[in-house]
């Protein structure tokens, strides 16, 4: 019986391995790769930061503009999303990168 269970079980880990081999996207070749253009367009800085802020932005007005008070927490909310904003625009201000 525990021989059937560790047969079982190497049979399923090597499905699963064979499966994840033939899904996995192989890495590209980097002789076949054209070559890059000399002026690329620089990536935006800090893509995530900015978007932290227009998701804050977008919670801000959602609770200014709500028919309830979110069980007294609104004000202390926007506050808060206030000041995060504040913080993530210094962020971006200061950046040196």
């Amino acid at each position: 019986m525990r021989i059937r269970i560790v047969g079982l079980l190497a049979v399923a880990s090597l499905i699963l391995a064979f499966a994840f081999i033939a899904v996995a996207p192989a890495a590209p070749n980097k002789a076949n790769l054209p070559a890059a253009p000399a002026a690329t367009p620089a990536a935006e800085p800090h893509p995530e930061i900015r978007e932290a802020l227009g998701a804050l932005r977008r919670a801000k007005e959602h609770m200014e503009h709500a028919a309830h008070d979110f069980g007294g927490h609104r004000v202390e909310a926007i506050e808060a999303t206030n000041q995060a904003i504040r913080q993530l625009e210094l962020c971006l201000k200061f950046d040196k990168d």
